[in-house]
């Protein structure tokens, strides 16, 4: 089949329109919108975060268990297989379970995704390497527009087509790039374009490659990940590179987070790689110094308990915990709220105003009611707006 990439082409001097964070110096491709349930992606919506439930699906109280963990840990957005029958029989009950929105993710059968969109999901995710013949893809299609539900095609440098494969050799950012186009096409021909495109990769240089060549041509909204990318010590880093450089590029609309750990490990890393741009301040941030011999308090226990103690708190609250008397002044001040420590005692700071002096084995306490009793300043940009709207 030949390629001609005739879809709506959206140069770089207009796909990017000037950002609205006030925290973010860089500029946000402009996509168009697709809706997963009651969340928007692209159009210049925030940045969601999702994550895939890791248990049978089958087991549905297991699954929404795990749902509901990421539910309190921010997630937006939470894709499930739907692999065989009894998950294809399962997932309706999941969809009326769950507190957000549900995609279910496609391998090889598409008989599954019809019976997926039946029950009620709220997105479609279809690997174009193994989702079989065109017209199998049609029905999908079909069935996805009679709906009204988006489809994501999720591109992976580990399953692409055989043709394109032989093509280019070895995965490339090119053959990533025309995978997702063919399936475009495929859609744009059938006359359905509610899509999102994924083009994920191990490879963290290839990922940012073939993710930039389609920001660059198109304007579809785009789902950033680094497929398999491991631990949560290695798959943070990988995720963070390659996630964060796209983010702080203006490229991306929702992020995934791979780990080889709970899914709600995958939320609060999304988050935190969102927040780290400033592209999303939704729960308590702590900032910690890296301690060094001028330390006189246990600093990582007080960390280690504090992060413990605000987990859930879902309000927008920059903490700064330093350990000494250096550059603690300046930087505790600099935070909604802080502390500076010295030798068993810290000084309490909020907006940047001393507030009192209190000792080491008070301060996490201390925090939390600081934390508790903090109101956040009202903000007047247009993003704030629209993120107060969803």
């Amino acid at each position: 089949m030949s390629t001609t990439f005739d879809l709506p082409i959206a140069h770089s001097s207009s796909s990017l329109n000037e950002q609205p964070y006030a925290t973010a110096p860089f500029r946000r491709r402009k996509s168009r919108s697709v809706m997963v349930g009651n969340v928007q992606i692209g159009g210049n919506a925030p940045i969601s975060v999702q994550t895939m439930t890791k248990t049978k699906t089958a087991d549905v109280q297991a699954t929404l268990d795990q749902i509901y963990r990421c539910y309190d840990a921010g997630v937006d957005i939470v894709r499930v297989t739907v692999n065989d029958k009894h998950a294809a029989e399962a997932i309706g009950n999941i969809v009326k379970g769950s507190p957000v929105p549900i995609v279910a993710d496609i391998h090889f059968n598409h008989i599954f995704a019809l019976k997926a969109l039946e029950a009620g999901v709220a997105k479609v995710r279809i690997n174009p390497g193994n989702i079989g013949s065109r017209e199998r893809i049609h029905e999908v299609l079909a069935k996805a527009k009679e709906r009204a539900v988006p489809i994501r095609i999720g591109v992976n440098s580990g399953s692409l087509e055989e043709d394109i494969l032989r093509k280019h050799g070895y995965p490339t950012a090119e053959a990533l790039f025309e995978s997702a186009m063919r399936h475009a096409e495929i859609a744009a021909d059938f006359g359905f374009d509610d899509i999102v495109i994924s083009v994920k990769s191990t490879d963290v240089r290839l990922m940012i490659e073939a993710y930039r060549m389609l920001a660059e041509r198109t304007d579809f909204p785009l789902h950033l990940g680094v497929t398999e990318a491991g631990t949560a010590r290695v798959g943070t880093i990988k995720s963070a590179v390659g996630i964060g450089t796209l983010l702080a590029e203006g490229i991306g609309d929702t992020i995934r987070v791979s780990l080889t750990d709970e899914p709600e490990k995958e939320v609060e890393v999304g988050k935190e790689i969102l927040r780290s741009l400033g592209l999303a301040q939704r729960s308590v941030e702590i900032i910690a110094c890296p301690t060094c011999g001028r330390l006189e308090v246990d600093l990582f226990s007080i960390t280690n308990q504090l992060e413990e103690a605000v987990r859930g708190i879902k309000k927008p609250v920059k903490v700064a915990l330093l350990g000494c008397v250096v550059n603690g002044p300046g930087e505790a001040s600099e935070a909604d709220i802080g502390i500076a420590a010295g030798k068993g005692v810290a000084i309490l700071y909020r907006k940047g105003e001393v507030v009192r002096k209190i000792k080491e084995d008070e301060i996490v306490a201390a925090l939390l009611e600081e934390i508790h009793a903090f109101v956040p300043e009202e903000h007047t940009t247009e993003e704030s707006k629209e993120r107060s709207a969803v």
